[in-house]
This record gives structure tokens, C-alpha cells and sequence, in this order.
């Protein structure tokens, strides 16, 4: 009779641990990614309100949201992984979401509804690019370890420059750095209202700001230019030259390029 209570016991017991087992297993299955090819053409997304969806794309990425679903939608963005949570149903609407360094726009078309109304996707998505293994210019493959490392100050600057001053037969784009548009009015930039100074480019790399800014002398004398000077603030500043000749010289411009972790608009 104890032999046949300790087997059963024994039997209880692997019952309940293969149930947990199963239960593990059917959960690990529900949070394996559904991988969604990036094609160009929206992608579809139905919502579960009061259930967060996670998205994975290849970069980080910023999400525009409409303002009609502003109020309804949650949405976060932390490096590379978007996270949706419709607080109510709503009808679609189209999100762009753009990647930082490389700029490419993604679009879904998103509605939300009430659990178990439409089947609305409860487990993580992640979204591939068809070209992101492909190599680039410099023999680095993207989307793997070998990826090219972040470009430091130094790289930017001397991109910016060449934009400026490089023959055009060797002006080349750079993947990771995207052009972003800048106003090209005068702006006060150097203390002392000396120097006249004009927005030209900027471009965005790594969650930094590079702009090129065109310095020009207003008076008939010769100016030495100091970062000191400069308002705003800036992680770098470079000039191409660090004086300027005499209005009316063909030397009175010159250059520089700032970098900074915000737009040149909100930084100087």
C-alpha cells in the first residue's frame, strides 16, 4: 500500500512538472519574433488595447505619431525597439517611423481594438531590411558585428569640410550621415558683431549635429577668430581658417563647423 501511495505521488509530481514544462513552452513560442520584411509598402498592424506591442527594427528610430491618436496611443522609443499601447480602440492611421543615422522611413497603418475583436498581434515584431547584410562601401557588413564604428568628431569635421572645399569629383555621400535642413539666415554667432555669420549645411551622424557655417568681416580690419567667442554651445568647433582678412578681401570668409548633440537652431 506505500508503494503504490509513493508511486502515485511520484506520478502527481511529473504530471505537475511536464504541465509547467508545457506552459514554459507555449510561452517561449508566444514571445518568439514575427520577422516582417520591410518592403516598402505599409505594414498592417492591429492593436489589443491595454496590451503593449513591441517592434524591433535594424537602428534606433524615432516614431511619428498623428495627433488625432496622440491622446489614445502610447508610444516609446529605446534604442531600436518601439512600444505601442493603445489605451482605446481607434481607427487606422499611418505612422512613420524614421530611422536617425540612415534616415529610411518606415510606415505602418495601425488601428487598435478590443481584445480578441480582430486578432491583434500580442508578440514581439521585428523588422528586416532585404539590403542590411549586404557590404558597403568600406567592406563593413551592416546589421552584424562588423558594422562600421560610430564616426567621432574629427571624421565629421573633415566630412564637412570636403562638402565644402573638395573638387566635386571626390565629394562622396558617407553612409551614417544624413543631411538635415538648416535655416540660412545670418545669425549672431561670434560676440563683438564683427563677424557676419550664415548657416550653409548641416547633417546628422550618431545622434550628433554637424553644421557648416559660412564667417564673413564686416570691418576693414583683419579679425582673429576664437572658439572662445562663439555663443551657443557646442562639443567642437573648427575653423577652416582662424583669421580673416579686411572686408572686400578675397580672403574675408571663411568656415566653421560646429558639432552639437542638439540642431544648430536650438544650439546657438
Amino acid at each position: 500500500m506505500l508503494r503504490i501511495r509513493h508511486f502515485k505521488q511520484i506520478l502527481i509530481t511529473s504530471l505537475g512538472v511536464a504541465i509547467l514544462l508545457a506552459n514554459a513552452l507555449v510561452h517561449a513560442e508566444t514571445e518568439t519574433p514575427e520577422r516582417i520584411e520591410w518592403k516598402k509598402a505599409p505594414i498592417r498592424l492591429v492593436l489589443t488595447v491595454g496590451e503593449e506591442q513591441w517592434i524591433e527594427f535594424p537602428a534606433a528610430v524615432k516614431v511619428g505619431v498623428p495627433a488625432t491618436v496622440q491622446p489614445v496611443l502610447r508610444t516609446q522609443s529605446v534604442n531600436g525597439t518601439v512600444y505601442l499601447l493603445a489605451h482605446a480602440p481607434f481607427d487606422a492611421n499611418r505612422l512613420m517611423v524614421r530611422e536617425l543615422d540612415s534616415g529610411r522611413i518606415y510606415l505602418f497603418d495601425v488601428k487598435a481594438s478590443e481584445g480578441g475583436e480582430e486578432g491583434g498581434a500580442s508578440h514581439p515584431i521585428q523588422i528586416t531590411v532585404a539590403d542590411a547584410r549586404r557590404p558597403d562601401k568600406d567592406g563593413a557588413v551592416a546589421g552584424t558585428g562588423t558594422a562600421r564604428a560610430p564616426l567621432s568628431y574629427i571624421q565629421l569635421t573633415r566630412f564637412a569640410a570636403q562638402q565644402l572645399y573638395a573638387p566635386a569629383r571626390l565629394v562622396k555621400d558617407r553612409p551614417g550621415i544624413v543631411r538635415v535642413p538648416v535655416t540660412r539666415d545670418p545669425v549672431n554667432l561670434l560676440h563683438g558683431g564683427t563677424v557676419e555669420a550664415t548657416p550653409l549645411v548641416a547633417w546628422r551622424a550618431n545622434g550628433f549635429y554637424v553644421t557648416a557655417v559660412k564667417l564673413t568681416n564686416r570691418t576693414k580690419q583683419p579679425q582673429t577668430l576664437d572658439p572662445r567667442d562663439l555663443r551657443g554651445i557646442w562639443l567642437t568647433a573648427t575653423f577652416q581658417h582662424h583669421r580673416l582678412l579686411p572686408k572686400g578681401d578675397d580672403a574675408d570668409t571663411t568656415a566653421v563647423y560646429l558639432i552639437s548633440a542638439r540642431p544648430f537652431e536650438v544650439s546657438h
